[in-house]
């Protein structure tokens, strides 16, 4: 059996997929819930993903979003015998030694510096992830949490393996950043998607049928 292993992106955590798991259509799934910790690097997430990836018997889809695009593409770089494929939801993602602020526009990461108290990134309002609907943003906003600083600072350790992973990019339109041209970059297919960043939140019966569909590409 194939299990789902999806990954939130920062700020976020295992709840994001709440809405997403039930219609994934009865498949096996598991969303790790990432340390926060001030001082967790994107290193310690790796670890977390691999951990989540030998408890599994049969194959697994890795899916990232956002910031995690980086954490499972170096998890399946480490257990390439075990992920038979890679998601990215607006996901960044790069070669070896890149980190996500060397992947991100300057003025994301002077931003991201502003908003941070010491090792932790405080937490954006709603609408930086699209999220816009009233009630919506009100079940969002006091589920995220800090942000560790390192995790956007440390480089991926990638060997290549993950480069003989099939791996597809579903990309939502209006564009945040260019997700899709990191994805072309490391030899991704992309889909699109309308819908804001958070897409899994507000329409996630789009997403899953894309994540399901990439899934199934050979």
């Amino acid at each position: 059996m194939t299990t789902f292993i999806l990954v939130a992106g920062a700020w976020h955590g295992a709840w994001a997929w709440d809405r997403l798991v039930p219609l994934l259509k009865g498949a096996h799934t598991l969303a790790p819930d990432l340390a926060f910790d001030a001082g967790t690097g994107l290193h310690d997430h790796v670890r977390e993903v691999v951990a989540a990836v030998d408890t599994v018997d049969g194959d697994v889809v890795l899916v990232g979003h956002s910031y995690a695009g980086l954490v499972v593409r170096e998890a399946a770089d480490l257990r390439p015998e075990r992920v038979s494929r890679v998601v990215l939801v607006d996901g960044w993602a790069g070669g070896d030694g890149v980190s996500l602020f060397g992947l991100a526009p300057e003025a994301f990461e002077k931003a991201v510096r502003a908003g941070a108290d010491g090792t932790l990134v405080r937490v954006p309002k709603p609408e930086v992830f699209g999220v816009t609907d009233p009630d919506d943003a009100a079940w969002l906003a006091p589920r995220l949490r800090p942000q560790p600083l390192g995790t956007f600072v440390e480089p991926t350790r990638l060997s290549g393996a993950v480069d003989r992973i099939p791996g597809t990019a579903i990309c939502c339109r209006p564009a945040t950043y260019a997700f899709d041209r990191f994805a072309e970059a490391v030899g991704y297919r992309v889909l699109t998607l309308d819908g804001p960043h958070d897409v899994m939140l507000t329409d996630p019966e789009a997403l899953s049928r894309l994540i399901l569909e990439a899934a199934s590409i050979q």
